[in-house]
């Protein structure tokens, strides 16, 4: 049997400048530097970030609302991606009508897609891809935000670890040779997992995956090979413009390769993407960026393995965001009132009691389970 080898990339989100020039037409020599990583590639995987749609119609939700045209799925194609990842936070920014538009989009660019569907269903269906006598079962997941579906209604495949659990079983029951999760969630900006996510992610491998791959933090983050599968905690962005980002860690992505052999070590290397800085579209890194880069990459990797250490590293982290999350909890409702009450000019209106009994109540499974519920229906 001859070896596979599957290309993975961060979030793909063609909006911004990259749309602007894809309307001018000289959007493909600002993907031709990375193109050859993808022409080695038996098959490329993107994370798809966004609706390709013209609609208007946004659901509700906090956080921006993000869209590209419908035909800029002939980037897609350009760049030799033939599938793409749809689980994740923004993909149902646009409704149902923007999901559907961006399926009739993808096939007609003969692209398929796996993560979201019409229902719970149909979004957390595997995909099984087929490469040289290697099959190929791939799975996606997201946190649960505004986008995930959970029963009847459209969106995305919520992560949930009894389903992973059948669906990796049943991906092996089918023959898979390989199981790939991807895996969209985490903490934005922040380079490491939280001790929670690295045990989600082992997780993933401990249910019999042969690689956990993430997104969504929008930054590169350290990997480590756990019993001897490969899991790569975040790939950053590969094409997301975004104003105002520039010169800094949104600017770079990882482009990853897998390559899967019967009866061998999974093998894998990889390589770094600079995308819309001062420049529109997509380069290599220098071999000088590339080695500060990677120098970055082995100081994660060993704070990942150390337990301590990644656990003080997360405190830090929420540290810092402290005075955000108090602030978002408390009554103020007018942001120049919030944003006083943050700096600390204004005092905490809810009380230490409200504070424990909300605490309680997102802290312990059950009583977040019938709290967001009794949410759900009040809307």
């Amino acid at each position: 049997m001859s070896k596979v080898s599957i290309g993975l990339a961060g979030d793909f989100c063609p909006w911004e400048r990259m749309e602007d020039v894809w309307k001018l037409d000289t959007w493909q020599n600002k993907l031709e530097p990375v193109l050859p990583f993808f022409e080695k590639n038996d098959l490329n995987i993107l994370d798809l970030e966004c609706p390709l749609t013209s609609g208007i119609g946004r659901i509700a939700k906090t956080g921006p609302h993000i869209k590209s045209l419908p035909d800029t799925a002939a980037m897609l194609n350009y760049l030799n991606c033939k599938v793409v990842a749809t689980a994740n936070n923004h993909f149902k920014d646009y409704g149902w009508g923007g999901m559907h538009e961006t399926y009739s989009s993808l096939t007609k660019h003969n692209i398929s897609w796996f993560g979201s569907g019409a229902n719970l269903k149909e979004a957390s269906d595997s995909y099984i891809s087929v490469h040289n006598g290697f099959r190929i079962a791939l799975i996606n997941m997201t946190e649960n935000e505004w986008s995930t579906t959970q029963g009847d209604q459209p969106g995305c495949n919520p992560i949930d670890f009894p389903r992973a659990i059948l669906k990796i079983q049943e991906a092996k029951a089918n023959q898979a040779d390989a199981i790939i999760v991807i895996l969209h969630g985490g903490h934005e900006h922040f380079a490491l997992p939280s001790p929670r996510i690295k045990a989600q992610f082992r997780f993933m491998v401990d249910a019999g995956a042969d690689a956990v791959v993430g997104h969504h933090t929008h930054i590169i983050s350290g990997y480590e090979v756990y019993k001897e599968k490969p899991i790569f905690y975040s790939l950053g962005n590969f094409c997301f413009d975004w104003p105002g980002m520039r010169n800094c860690t949104w600017n770079k992505g990882m482009l990853l390769r897998i390559t899967f052999e019967k009866g061998k070590k999974i093998d894998f290397e990889y390589d770094f993407v600079h995308q819309n800085d001062e420049h529109i579209g997509l380069k290599m890194l220098d071999a000088e960026a590339t080695a500060k880069q990677e120098i970055e990459i082995q100081r994660l990797n060993a704070i990942i393995l150390d337990e301590s250490s990644l656990q003080a590293s997360f405190d830090k982290y929420c540290k810092t965001l402290k005075p955000v999350m108090l602030s978002r909890i408390q009554p103020y409702r007018n942001k120049y009132l919030i944003a006083l009450h943050k700096r600390g000019f204004l005092p905490n209106i809810m009380g230490k009691s409200k504070q424990q009994m909300l605490q309680i109540l997102t802290q312990c499974e059950s009583h977040r389970e019938v709290l967001l519920a009794a949410l759900n229906r009040s809307q």
